[in-house]
């Protein structure tokens, strides 16, 4: 595993022309509506919810509906030109001993909040366990790689070909932020995007963190 994943990301690093956009978002609203709908959550008998949503289940939502809002940026680049992809398929990076494996979320843009925080549960659990189908980690247009749980304030990702992007996803800090010319205090939450610049150029890398931006700061956007 060590050495695919070795020369996978070598193979990035040296033919792929990694570009770096940083932007940082204001968690405070997304982090009200994840605690609605966590209270919302139908319970069986023993009082288990039917899901949890988690902040890395709402950016995997934000950075699918981002990208359908923004198509050009979900591309990839081909020896014949640029392959531009009609769905969403978003990879997730899931550390597991030995190394790190990114399964893939399907149609995220169109799926609910809950069905992408139950399937990436699944997927993460039977990742680690060693049990995930080939066609359950292969292709995808895009990643999302989140250290935020680690305390990682930002940091930099490597694109994952034959994907054109890749989102780092630092945690969520609370903050003094200047709002109307006072000082307050905001959870703060800062992400990277590196794009391939064959594909993604920086005014549309930038048109797509702001895309992403915004549904991160108005997540009732990302139940419509």
């Amino acid at each position: 595993m060590r050495k695919t994943i070795a020369r996978r990301l070598t193979e990035s690093k040296q033919n792929v022309p990694h570009f770096y956009v940083t932007v940082d978002t204001d968690l405070d609203a997304l982090l009200a509506l994840r605690e609605q709908i966590n209270g919302a959550a139908a319970k069986d008998a023993d009082g288990k919810p039917a899901y949890k949503i988690s902040v890395n289940d709402m950016v995997i939502k934000a950075m699918a509906m981002a990208l359908k809002k923004v198509p050009g940026a979900n591309a990839s680049w081909t020896d014949g030109g640029m392959l531009v992809h009609k769905v969403v398929d978003v990879g997730v990076a899931v550390s597991i001993p030995g190394g790190l494996i990114t399964p893939v979320v399907r149609n995220a843009d169109a799926k609910s909040l809950s069905t992408i925080s139950n399937e990436m549960k699944d997927l993460a659990k039977r990742a680690r366990d060693r049990k995930l189908k080939p066609e359950e980690y292969q292709g995808g247009t895009t990643s999302v790689s989140n250290l935020g749980m680690f305390g990682v304030k930002d940091f930099a990702a490597i694109i994952n070909p034959p994907h054109a992007t890749i989102l780092a996803v630092g945690a969520g800090i609370q903050q003094p932020v200047v709002r109307g010319g006072e000082i307050k205090i905001a959870t703060v939450m800062s992400v990277t995007l590196s794009t391939d610049h064959r594909v993604v150029d920086g005014a549309l890398g930038a048109e797509l963190l702001q895309a992403f931006k915004g549904y991160i700061e108005k997540p009732m956007a990302m139940l419509v």
